[in-house]
């Protein structure tokens, strides 16, 4: 791909938000385009990041025996007023509604209604149960105090997902399979998550556990055991009935020994049991030929809040200062960015024909193409765009070498220029792996 395509706006970065720091890069850049408060879009390279993400996390559950499925984002009011969510939605003014004389539909803000709607038309009998159907999509929700950029906003990108079983021994089981899926999912990410106790909130159900991040920039509060290591959201300590249901719940004895964290909920799993089954009088028929309501749970992660903290996890700081990013190897959408030497003819063809070969390897690299930016720019931009890699194809080439840069550590190796394409395509092989180039060089892979 050549840069003079993606649509980078290339400027000096200045006063950037002390919090969220990467974001106000990104929005700064060009790389993601705020249309109103909490609605934004993605530009190119983000784009392609997040549907990494995307394909870590279908790969993950699809490991998991779950069913990818899509619902539909525009639902008839209908199936929330058979499940008595309406009236609260609205009341609470969460829902985006489209009301006509057609009928009248709102944007989902969640699927629980129409995932048991879907359900009920196609699972008849206990000998298909149990199964868990999920979807990355778009939700929507009023969110009046839209911040952090793609951390909270009206309209976001999540996977959600739903468990139908026979009992609650299968929905016990579903959710320690969710619960180990989602471990597997953040580690891949270069996340470090921990499960945490919480609130069901307006999804309602019994037991719940959010997966949390801990940062400074979280606006959630976790409390730790500094026994057990468990953790809880703060929210719990608000019930009347906090410190029975602490002990009983998870074993926690003494409050005084909590140490409050501030932390980003990236993902949340529910035990919902029968509450829309019954509402929305969804059945199976069991063992002994009666009919009886699913038992369900329910699972989601933010999709665009877990690609924001993607990129601000992927800091990079030079003298305490914002120095650009380096997104880990195997999410980024290419593992080099090439500079070619535009003021040297001989040079800029040589770079050229390198950039046709890779491209007809299929080897995703960033070529930057553009005559009127300085290579001194062009590398701030390689880590602006967040590339792993970064090879200037000048000087060097006069000995038949091209050396790489590890945006992340500055480290440089050479490369012989025979040997270019070959150790790209390697790498382009075993990056999902996040094998570096410097293991497959070192080890010979």
């Amino acid at each position: 791909m050549k840069v003079s395509q993606i649509g980078l706006i290339s400027k000096k970065i200045s006063n950037l938000d002390e919090q969220f720091p990467v974001q106000d890069m990104l929005l700064q850049t060009g790389q993601i385009d705020q249309f109103s408060s909490g609605v934004y879009a993605y530009g190119h390279i983000p784009y392609l990041v997040k549907k990494n993400i995307d394909n870590i996390i279908c790969k993950t559950l699809s490991k998991y025996n779950c069913s990818e499925i899509s619902l539909p984002i525009l639902q008839p009011e209908s199936i929330w007023i058979e499940s008595g969510r309406l009236d609260r939605y609205v009341k609470e003014n969460v829902m985006f509604r489209c009301l006509n004389e057609k009928g009248n539909f709102c944007l989902a803000p969640t699927a629980e209604e129409a995932v048991v709607s879907y359900a009920k038309k196609r699972l008849f009998s206990y000998k298909q149960l149990p199964v868990t159907y999920f979807q990355i999509g778009q939700k929507f929700r009023n969110e009046l105090r839209s911040r952090g950029f793609l951390l909270r906003g009206k309209a976001f990108d999540m996977m959600d997902a739903y468990s139908f079983g026979r009992s609650w021994e299968d929905l016990d089981r579903a959710y320690e399979q969710m619960k180990l899926a989602y471990l597997e999912i953040f580690s891949s990410l270069g996340l470090e998550v921990q499960p945490v106790g919480a609130d069901s909130g307006a999804i309602g159900g019994s037991k719940s556990e959010e997966f949390m991040m801990i940062s400074d920039i979280g606006e959630d509060n976790i409390l730790i055991d500094k026994e057990s290591n468990k953790a809880l959201n703060c929210e719990l300590l608000e019930r009347s009935d906090a410190e029975e249901y602490l002990r009983e719940t998870y074993n926690i004895n003494d409050i005084a020994k909590l140490e409050k964290k501030k932390a980003v909920e990236l993902g949340h799993i529910f035990q919902l049991g029968d509450k829309y089954s019954k509402s929305m009088n969804a059945t199976f028929i069991d063992e002994k030929n009666g009919y009886k309501n699913f038992i369900m749970g329910c699972y989601g992660i933010g999709v665009s809040r877990t690609l924001a903290m993607v990129y601000e996890n992927s800091i990079i700081k030079k003298d305490g200062k914002f120095d650009g990013i380096s997104l880990p190897l195997n999410i980024a959408p290419y593992s080099i960015y090439i500079i070619p030497k535009n003021d040297d003819v001989e040079k800029l063809k040589l770079a050229d024909e390198v950039y046709e070969e890779l491209e007809n390897k299929n080897i995703s690299v960033l070529y930057d193409d553009r005559s009127d930016i300085s290579i001194g720019a062009k590398i701030k931009d390689a880590k602006i765009l967040g590339i792993p890699y970064c090879a200037v194809l000048g000087k060097t080439l006069d000995n038949n070498v091209i050396t790489i840069e590890n945006n992340k550590d500055g480290n440089k190796t050479d490369v012989a220029l025979k040997d270019f394409v070959n150790y790209l395509n390697k790498l382009e092989q075993l990056r999902k792996n996040n094998v570096s180039l410097e293991e497959i060089i070192e080890n010979n892979l």
